[in-house]
């Protein structure tokens, strides 16, 4: 997850990292890679995964 600035705010990217260097980083969202400038974030940190869905229940 990379928290970074956007006009009147602050949004996330959440999914895979996939290439960082010295002036962006590149995460995998589940709509399109999104390239975002490493001047603009404010915040990152490894995220687990979702725990797996549970059945429904039958009765």
């Amino acid at each position: 997850m990379v928290r970074y600035r956007i006009d009147g705010g602050l949004t996330d990217a959440l999914g895979h990292l996939l290439a960082c260097d010295a002036g962006s980083c590149t995460v995998r969202t589940r709509r399109a890679d999104v390239v975002i400038p490493l001047d603009l974030v404010v915040a990152a940190k490894e995220v687990p995964p979702a725990p797996p869905r549970r059945s429904p229940a039958t009765h």
